[in-house]
């Protein structure tokens, strides 16, 4: 039986908590290029908590929603992979991993594959990889990734609106400062940027989030 609860554990623009929020209600982000359809069941996740993954994260490719390269996860290659992670049900798990496959949200998956085989490759396209990277309080720590590693990928560089984004989760989950998130950034595969230029990004990023997280004044 598949759990009722399931921690989505995110690694890239994600970790941000508003962010995450137009995956669960819909909408399109503010300067995004994609309109999200949202979950079923749009209600905040249960608990949100900073994680950590065995293995590493890498940007290869070109992201759709971004440009620039995308944010993988490879759990082959060293060290841990910063992350956060946000207990949801299993239908809102199901429809964020839709989203992220760019398919269509409102069927539930059966994770009993990846629980048992630690992954489950769903397709050939990036994030349709299940990976199940551990368990927390009984329920397991699931993310997407692609099917490929970091060693057969083309690694492309981020995008600075990207990494501003991402840096703004990683404070928000680790408490991480500019310094900190720059030199995290800076030894990633497919990062090309300088430390003092990813600190000017995590500077921006984390004023840009803590922006998107504070209510509205008008109340809308």
């Amino acid at each position: 039986m598949a759990p009722p609860l399931v921690w989505y554990t995110a690694y890239g623009s994600n970790m941000h908590a508003t962010r995450l929020g137009y995956y669960l209600g819909g909408g399109r982000p503010p300067g995004g290029r994609r309109t999200y359809p949202g979950c079923r069941d749009s209600s905040p996740p249960r608990r949100t908590v900073g994680s950590t993954l065995p293995g590493g994260i890498y940007f290869a490719g070109e992201s759709p929603a971004w440009t620039g390269g995308a944010a993988f996860y490879d759990r082959h290659l060293p060290g841990t992979a910063a992350a956060r992670s946000y207990l949801v049900t299993l239908s809102q798990f199901s429809d964020i991993a839709a989203q992220e496959m760019y398919r269509p949200p409102g069927t539930d998956l059966d994770l009993t594959p990846v629980l048992a085989d630690g992954h489950l490759t769903m397709g050939d396209g990036r994030y349709e990889t299940l990976v199940h990277a551990g368990d927390l309080d009984g329920h397991p720590l699931i993310t997407f990734t692609a099917p490929w590693t970091a060693a057969s990928a083309a690694l492309n560089a981020p995008a600075p609106r990207y990494l501003e984004m991402i840096s703004s989760g990683l404070h928000e989950a680790h408490s991480w400062s500019p310094t900190q998130i720059a030199v995290h950034l800076a030894t990633r595969p497919g990062v090309t940027q300088s430390i003092p230029e990813l600190t000017m990004l995590a500077e921006r990023g984390i004023e840009l989030g803590m922006r998107l997280a504070a209510p509205d004044p008008d109340g809308a």
